[in-house]
């Protein structure tokens, strides 16, 4: 589980930073990728990176500013004439729907492959036996909304050379045990899953929040995450401009980890008043109250690796 910026702006295009847009690779769990708003020139991004648009899954948009989906009808479009021909669901809030087809009818475009289009209230929006996701509103001039991804909790690793000791040959029987089934042979005797297993492995949590003021919801959202992303357009000392504008601080966002009991924090929409020498300082501040913090950069990756640990 990897997650790789493509933009990490906020409001206009900056030559050090593009708009929003972040992809959540799950190649291993999933075999797909899920981006997370599509700002102007996501598609291009895309094109300096290894990232496959036929790859994307899912598409979570968490307001309808510019800047997180301008980038959206284009990528759709394109990703039909780049052999993308399986299904994508489109997450956002009410009015996304109305922009996507008004969008693709007045361009006449025809896309190869299905597309579903889910406007949200907040609650879980998505779950299946690998994955859930919920969403809760924000605060931020329009309904605004972040995302809390969480990866179910998997067995523990199979002990083959303890079966083979036990006298349990490989076969189909292996399969069962892994997926936590006792086995009961023809002679009578019980396995039990759990004595051939490792450590249960607890799935991760990633959090993406929106545009936004410090609030609950946030903090909510993030609670004991691996990886908060959460925004920062502006530095220490600029609480009230931050306050007007709906949206946060450095400090702020540490404070929404650190209450949170987050993992790590990753500080994102980076107004483009701050220059490259800045934003080492501007990782220091929040550091100051959460210090395992990074500031996100166009391109840059962070791994999220998966920890084995016992289960609660």
């Amino acid at each position: 589980m990897d997650v790789f910026f493509l933009g990490t702006g906020a409001g206009i295009p900056a030559k050090l930073r593009n708009v929003s847009s972040m992809a959540l690779k799950l190649l291993e769990e999933r075999g797909s990728i899920w981006l997370f708003d599509c700002g102007e020139a996501t598609q291009h991004q895309i094109l300096h990176t290894s990232i496959k648009p036929r790859r994307i899954e899912k598409i979570f948009i968490t307001h309808l500013h510019g800047d997180h989906i301008y980038g959206l009808p284009g990528l759709l479009s394109s990703r039909s004439f780049q052999g993308g021909d399986t299904e994508v669901t489109l997450y956002g809030p009410k009015g996304l729907k109305k922009y996507v087809e008004v969008s693709l009818s007045v361009s006449g475009t025809y896309l190869k492959y299905p597309l579903k289009i889910a406007e949200i209230s907040g609650g879980v929006i998505f779950e299946d036996e690998g994955f859930k996701v919920e969403s809760r509103l924000l605060q931020h001039g329009i309904p605004s909304y972040g995302y809390r991804i969480t990866e179910k909790d998997l067995p523990g690793t199979l002990l083959a050379d303890k079966l083979a000791e036990a006298g349990v040959k490989p076969g189909p029987v292996y399969k069962k045990i892994k997926n936590g089934e006792d086995i009961e042979f023809e002679n009578g005797r019980i396995i039990t899953a759990g004595d051939f297993l490792g450590p249960a492995q607890k799935g991760r949590i990633i959090t993406v929040l929106g545009d936004t003021r410090i609030c609950d919801a946030a903090v909510d959202l993030a609670a004991d995450a691996d990886l908060l992303i959460h925004e920062a357009t502006f530095s220490q000392g600029e609480e009230k401009l931050a306050y007007d504008y709906f949206h946060s601080t450095t400090i702020q966002a540490a404070k929404v980890a650190q209450k949170a009991n987050a993992k790590k924090l990753c500080l994102n929409h980076i107004s483009s008043r701050y220059e490259r020498s800045d934003w080492a300082n501007l990782v220091k501040e929040s550091q100051s109250i959460f210090p395992n913090t990074e500031i996100a950069e166009d391109f840059k990756e962070i791994h999220i690796p998966f920890v084995k640990r016992e289960m609660d």
